[in-house]
């Protein structure tokens, strides 16, 4: 199937916002990128701020496809990992929410997305950790794992040897708090 000249334009300022941020964001060079001229860009978009509607709206839409695989995983490592790199960019633009979540429509988004993903998450997370504490306090532990996994992300980082270290970290640091 081939994409629409608008999905284009999405698909690159969605790949940009993930990599680089808001900052990133900006028309002509945009155009270059995906080879159209910026008359291309105000057919499908009003201004940059709508642009910006758009590509979070897309956003939810990935984290829907998310969730859905996630529903199917039956284990962190390999599955939810393997699920996670293939959906790197998406990850990493829900990263660039939480650091811009101070302006209201990308914390609206970033808690919209969250509620989509990370229900599954925690379900996954409980059933391999074995934990026998409240759901409330998985969840608990899950939003600070989950801030601690954002700050330490990077495109670099990104891959299955960190991501097996990490949530092996983390599996260690709740077995001994759970200890306590």
């Amino acid at each position: 199937m081939n994409e629409s000249n608008k999905e284009i334009w999405v698909k690159k300022g969605y790949e940009l916002f993930a990599m680089h941020g808001l900052s990133s964001i900006k028309i002509e060079p945009l155009a270059r990128l995906v080879g159209k001229n910026k008359s291309s860009f105000y057919h499908y978009f009003a201004d940059q701020e709508c642009f910006v509607e758009e590509l979070l709206k897309h956003h939810l839409k990935q984290s829907e496809i998310i969730a859905e695989k996630e529903k199917k995983a039956q284990s962190i490592n390999p599955e939810l990992i393997l699920i996670l790199i293939e959906h790197q960019t998406d990850i990493l633009f829900n990263k660039q929410l939480r650091f811009n979540r101070d302006q209201k429509h990308f914390k609206s988004t970033l808690v919209k997305s969250n509620e989509i993903i990370g229900n599954s998450f925690v379900m996954l997370w409980m059933k391999e950790l074995k934990l026998q504490i409240s759901l409330q306090q998985i969840e608990s532990l899950f939003e600070l794992a989950l801030e601690n996994f954002y700050l330490q992300i990077t495109p670099e980082n990104f891959n299955e040897t960190w991501l097996n270290q990490y949530f092996d970290y983390l599996k260690n640091i709740i077995r001994k708090f759970v200890q306590i």
